[in-house]
């Protein structure tokens, strides 16, 4: 005889003004197992989580859940975590300033006597380094961390309050390969050990990997579950279950027209804000052609973001040597203001620091980088503004009730295409995407590949940042690699093959022609 489940979701409705987030959403997790949740942005997914670990009491929503054999109705996230239910949000919850082992027991200190006895927290902090596999002096800041370690951090924090059914969301969205492999096997374990794990991932080559069952949400409603044990379940069949039919191809077709070249990067080097004697560019060049989509590539660390945030007006690292050349001319981008007077536009890789405003409404964020547009005598034209945003929203199919709402409402896709939507709205001669579809669904990427490519349609260049060979194969007509902060090798779409850009982003032999 099976074991119950550890976990039902019963008819769960949640609603926010002007959205049904939720209808009638069910869920059945067995114990020791991992559960997979995929769908669309938007689809549901987070929400479902944030009514099953208190984020959203119980009150704000309607529908039962049974954790354990027992109702439980969760007023807090604090009440969740006393049963034993732990989530780990895409943005993780640490904080920089402290220690491995104050973080891993703030709120849930070890005491003797009404203080804080550090001695054995230390101790403990040790051990539940060990078991997810983390070698680091618990005495370590946060801030001294990479975002892998983190998540271990945030694992090693979970198991320190007895957790029996464990939440990810997103887990390996920000991580390069081997920490996603690592974090994986880590999972694997923790099941051995007889801990349930819920994952929400867009990353389906994991999902398939690890889960042992798939439940698809669309649109709020729960489509089915899907036995991966059985068999018959892969990629294709996970994602006509979130779309609602099947992806013929991952990437739209596209006949490129390519121009001249319009834009020249020459001999560019750049040193580390804070490492005078780390170059993170040496002396790099590339160049951009009109109507072109031009990948690069490379390894975590190699040094792409630093070399398109030093382009875009200096806004990264200290400028040593190298010219820009644009339509013929050298220019000088001092600051981000003249790169966007130049006809530069960067949509950056973390959308919620370095791109939104989150405190913003979609209309505000859409015109944010070039309000001079709308404004009159430097009074900004609201009907203008409200028009604007409405056909961004129309065009890039921003799924919002009202451009009055704000973008932290969104879901990680349309934050992304608000994102896009401020700087097409600058009309940039040359678009740098940093990790454009990061943490964003099969569905979504599709739609942000048609942006990129109508685009390049206009005549406009497009550099495209990511870390997915997959992706810069489907997309781009070339691609640059990147290793160490050198350009090792530039190679035609037609010619590129995965083996050949990880022989070129990992060795620095090869010196690229622009």
């Amino acid at each position: 005889m099976s074991a119950p489940p550890i976990l039902e979701m019963r008819s769960i409705t949640k609603e926010f003004p002007g959205v049904k987030a939720l209808s009638e959403v069910s869920l059945t997790v067995m114990p020791a197992e991992v559960h997979a949740i995929c769908g669309e942005n938007g689809a549901g997914k987070s929400t479902l989580m944030k009514v099953l670990s208190g984020v959203y009491p119980h009150g704000t929503y309607t529908g039962e859940i049974i954790f354990r054999g027992e109702e439980v109705q969760f007023r807090d996230i604090r009440a969740s975590e006393q049963a034993g239910i732990a989530i780990i949000h895409q943005e993780l919850a640490l904080i920089p300033e402290l220690s491995i082992t104050e973080n891993i027991f703030l709120g849930n200190e070890i005491a003797r006597g009404g203080r804080i006895d550090w001695a054995a927290a230390k101790l403990r902090a040790i051990d539940l380094l060990a078991r997810v596999g983390l070698d680091e002096d618990p005495d370590t800041q946060i801030k001294h961390l990479g975002v892998g370690k983190q998540q271990l951090v945030e694992i090693a924090k979970a198991l320190a309050k007895d957790v029996k059914l464990l939440i990810l969301d997103e887990p390996t969205a920000a991580l390069n390969e081997d920490d996603s492999e690592h974090l994986l096997d880590l999972i694997r374990g923790l099941k051995g050990k007889g801990i349930t794990a819920i994952i929400i991932s867009h990353k389906l080559n994991e999902i398939e990997e690890i889960a042992d069952e798939i439940t698809i949400i669309r649109d709020g409603h729960t489509i089915e579950t899907l036995d991966v044990k059985a068999g018959g379940v892969d990629e294709d069949r996970i994602i006509r279950g979130m779309v609602g039919r099947s992806l013929e191809s991952r990437f739209p077709d596209r006949t490129p027209h390519i121009g001249e070249v319009f834009f020249e990067v020459k001999d560019w080097t750049i040193q580390h804000p804070q490492v005078p004697e780390r170059l993170v560019a040496k002396g790099s060049s590339f160049t951009v052609r009109r109507g072109e989509i031009v990948g690069l590539a490379g390894l975590m660390g190699a040094g792409r973001t630093e070399l398109a945030m030093s382009v875009f007006g200096r806004s990264y690292g200290n400028y040593i040597s190298g010219t820009i050349v644009k339509d013929g001319k050298e220019i000088v981008l001092k600051d981000v203001e003249s790169a966007i007077n130049h006809g530069l536009a960067y949509v950056s890789e973390d959308r919620k620091q370095l791109g939104l405003n989150l405190l913003d409404t979609i209309k505000r964020s859409i015109v944010a980088a070039k309000l001079s547009k709308i404004a009159k005598r430097g009074v900004i034209d609201d009907s203008r503004e409200f028009g604007i945003a409405e056909d961004y929203r129309k065009q890039l199919r921003i799924k919002t009730p009202s451009v009055e709402t704000g973008v932290s409402k969104l879901s990680g896709g349309n934050q992304q295409k608000v994102v896009l939507a401020k700087w097409m709205f600058t009309d940039p001669d040359l678009l740098i995407l940093d990790e454009p579809t990061r943490g964003i669904d099969v569905g979504a990427k599709y739609e942000i590949y048609t942006i990129i490519q109508s685009l390049a349609a206009q005549g406009k260049g497009v550099i495209l940042i990511s870390s997915e060979l997959p992706e810069l194969l489907g997309i781009a007509d070339r691609i640059y690699t990147v290793f160490e902060g050198q350009i090792t090798d530039n190679i035609p779409a037609s010619e590129a093959n995965p083996e050949a850009l990880m022989r070129s982003m990992t060795s620095a032999k090869k010196k690229a022609n622009a």
